[in-house]
């Protein structure tokens, strides 16, 4: 058991104090590269020293994606002291710290950097006179798989996912490791809340969760979700833009090494299943001054005010171009579908969940009053995603956007007239990319998304991940037209 404290430090002071308590030997500095993988070097913790929070140490920017051309590779890493947490899948005593990125020239913030981009959102909304702080609760869906393979080359390509719990694996004569099969497969659809023996992986989402509990976060509830095959859910407690980024970044980390201690691999791929439920992040938002909830109002449709109506129009009406940072890959659009939950209506409501934003209403204290933006998935960037959001909601608020009616009935109840009025989410990664370039300004107010950061975004998906999949032959295809 660690005695003391373990996370929330103030000054570099109480980070150095800390590791000679627990005898720390190694620190593991992490930062995130542009589309949101986490990345990390190792320090021997005598060069953990006050002026190592001021002046950082160096590494090469022009390896990392999205970050510098070779000519000018030389980046700086400073480290945060209020992220320190020791580590606990080193062998080796190591403390983590999340770090920011500073270009040497300037010395000051690199503009392709997320974690930057999301602190200058948060200084946005304050010096905007319209909140202090906003809180940000995201719902991370995943999946836990016994094995993963897949390859491509220029004469095949396949991918194969295997899981004791797949429904698929229901008349197998054996598990995946050779024990007998004692049934309680996972259905399709039907894995939202079953007890064990059918839900297996109870006990590994809740080691998880402590171990996030070591880096500061606070785990509200886990369960398993809806999809077969391990589908899992970890809740977190609300918090501030770029801690609750932060979460996210250490949420991953531990959930895949955690389901690698056990011999599983965990995956926030946003479907990696055809035919069953795929993998979201609705993000809960609000934004207070002092101690008032802004999106609250005893009067409001669903107890909300009219500030927060207009937060709701700002992410209704960027929600084409958000979605290139918020459902960033070509993957996210299998996800983006009718018929899976998946919210593909541009609409709001207080209790759809087919709605792109909607008000939840568990409880009507004021303190709960929050919008529910469901077109999240946990591929994105957190940084980005985050700072993107706000930002809409907050264009939404300047130039009051009005959402327009809720949509409080069955969309697939509709007659085709209403259904043809309701606008739909974009369906591809490369029509999103396409709408970010048209409409952002809204995200480059007070230099929070820089032009350079926007078009090095846009570059890099459309070069590294639209292009390689345009090019390549699909399995189906085969199916399809091979006999032509």
């Amino acid at each position: 058991m660690i005695e003391g404290k373990v996370t929330g430090f103030t000054s570099p002071d109480e980070v150095i104090a800390f590791c000679r308590e627990q005898g720390v030997q190694m620190v593991d500095l992490k930062f995130t590269d542009l589309p949101g993988t986490l990345q990390h070097l190792a320090i021997p913790v005598g060069d953990l020293t006050p002026d190592l929070f001021k002046e950082g140490t160096g590494f090469d920017g022009s390896s990392i994606r999205g970050f510098q051309a070779i000519h000018e590779s030389d980046m700086l890493l400073v480290p945060d002291p209020a992220t320190a947490a020791l580590d606990p899948f080193f062998s080796i005593p190591t403390l983590s710290l999340i770090c920011d990125v500073v270009d040497p020239e300037t010395t000051g913030g690199y503009s392709r950097d997320p974690r930057w981009v999301a602190r200058k959102a948060e200084a946005f909304l304050k010096s905007s006179g319209i909140g202090d702080v906003s809180y940000w609760g995201p719902e991370l869906e995943f999946f836990i798989f016994d094995s993963a393979r897949f390859d491509q080359d220029s004469h095949s390509g396949y991918y194969f996912l295997d899981s004791d719990e797949g429904i698929w694996n229901s008349g197998q004569p054996t598990n995946l490791d050779g024990s007998r099969n004692l049934a309680y497969k996972t259905r399709y659809k039907e894995g939202y809340f079953p007890s064990p023996p059918t839900d297996t992986f109870a006990d590994l989402r809740s080691e998880a969760a402590l171990k996030m509990a070591q880096f500061g976060i606070e785990v509200e509830k886990h369960h398993h979700e809806v999809a077969t095959a391990g589908q899992g859910e970890i809740d977190m407690r609300y918090t501030s833009l770029t801690r609750m980024a932060d979460n996210v970044v250490n949420f991953k980390y531990v959930l895949k090494n955690v389901a690698r201690a056990h011999g599983k691999v965990a995956t926030f791929m946003p479907k990696p299943l055809f035919g069953d439920n795929g993998t979201g992040m609705h993000v809960h938002q609000s934004v207070w001054k002092g101690s008032n909830n802004l999106f609250y109002s005893a009067k409001g449709y669903a107890l909300f005010s009219q500030m927060g109506l207009y937060y709701i129009g700002g992410l209704l009406k960027h929600s084409p171009a958000l979605l290139a940072l918020v459902a960033p890959t070509t993957n996210s659009y299998r996800r983006l579908v009718p018929g899976y939950e998946a919210p593909v209506n541009l609409a709001y409501s207080q209790r759809n969940r087919s709605a792109c934003a909607r008000i939840p209403m568990y409880f009507s204290h004021p303190a709960s009053k929050r919008v529910e933006y469901r077109c999240p998935d946990p591929s994105c960037n957190p940084y980005l995603a985050f700072a993107a959001m706000l930002m809409a909601g907050l264009d939404g608020i300047i130039n009051k956007i009005d959402p327009g009616e809720p949509l409080d009935k069955d969309i697939y109840d509709l007659s085709p007239e209403e259904a043809a009025k309701v606008k739909q989410v974009p369906g591809s990664l490369g029509e999103v990319l396409d709408a970010l370039e048209a409409d952002h300004e809204f995200l480059t107010r007070g230099g929070v998304f820089t032009e350079d950061m926007i078009r090095t975004w846009l570059d890099y998906k459309r070069e590294r991940e639209l292009d390689p999949m345009r090019l390549r032959p699909h399995p189906y295809e085969f199916f399809l037209y091979f006999d032509a």
